[in-house]
């Protein structure tokens, strides 16, 4: 089972980089081919083998993602698994490679395996990190709806079926969108807590554009995504938890703007999940009304 690893990077972390890259390398069995996406910045140095493609400008996380799928072909047909991985991560065990493959090759209707986050430092997972609304035993694996972008495997076959990632999200729920489409076609997602890839601990409001586009798209994912009488009850759902949590008023305009635009603005093609996707979702512990 062939392996590639996308990484997109911002040029700012040339340190990290590197020693993913060479995390990477350390990997037991045949060597995972890597490309590294400029995203509107260039690369740096970097060792001998890796491909690079530098963007004129910042495509965001899954339109830097997708150029790096299709540095491996038309929907990375080249491979038949593809690593994304975080540029400031690490795989501090050499044999993430080999579970992944064993993964993939035992059950052929598996699509994307999300790895464990762990701090380098204290070795904990921040419960964000764990997709799956049970999330207090971040040791426990198990089948879920949703992956972590930055530290996921994907196999190629599902990108060629359902499309890559939305690079119109830009940042945010790109990866609920891409594992809504996979369930909705077949596959099956699961959360290794075996797989680990360490990454500093932190929190995504540090973004600035961090409440606007969590609203927005999340409005998007729904439209696209989700049948008709859904769609109110799952962006009812989020409202109000939004407002439970007690943001800034600061991160709360904000929020709003995001959720008006969500509404303004194109989302991109609607697919409506089968009723029996949304079935699928509530039997795996989350309905698509959270």
């Amino acid at each position: 089972m062939r392996l590639g690893a996308v990484i997109i990077t911002m040029g700012d972390r040339p340190g990290e980089l590197r020693a993913l890259i060479d995390s990477v390398a350390r990997q037991e069995g045949e060597p995972v081919e890597v490309v590294v996406v400029g995203n509107g910045a260039p690369v740096g140095d970097v060792p001998a083998g890796v491909r690079t493609v530098e963007l004129p400008e910042n495509l965001g996380i899954p339109g830097g993602r997708n150029v790096g799928i299709e540095a491996f072909g038309p929907a990375g047909r080249d491979v038949d698994v593809l690593l994304f991985l975080d540029d400031d991560g690490c795989l501090p065990n050499a044999d993430t490679a080999r579970l992944v493959r064993e993964a993939f090759t035992a059950d052929p209707r598996l699509g994307v395996v999300s790895f464990r986050i762990a701090d380098p430092d204290t070795g904990r997972t921040q419960r964000r990190h764990v997709p799956r609304l049970r999330a207090s035993d971040p040791m426990r694996s198990s089948r879920v709806t949703t992956f972590l972008g930055g530290a996921s495997a994907v196999r190629t076959r599902v990108i060629a079926e359902v499309g890559p990632l939305p690079g119109e999200f830009f940042y945010a729920h790109e990866e609920t969108d891409l594992a809504w489409r996979a369930l909705d076609a077949g596959w099956m997602i699961d959360y290794r807590a075996d797989l680990v890839l360490t990454h500093p601990t932190t929190q995504p409001s540090r973004h600035a554009v961090y409440h606007r586009m969590v609203a927005r798209n999340r409005v998007w994912l729904a439209r696209r995504n989700l049948p008709l009488p859904v769609v109110p009850c799952y962006l009812g759902v989020w409202l109000l938890l939004t407002l439970f949590r007690s943001p800034s008023r600061a991160a709360l305009t904000a929020w709003f703007g995001g959720f008006r635009e969500g509404w303004a603005t194109p989302c991109g093609p609607r697919r409506p999940m089968k009723w029996r996707t949304v079935w699928r979702l509530t039997r795996l512990g989350r309905p698509p009304v959270i």
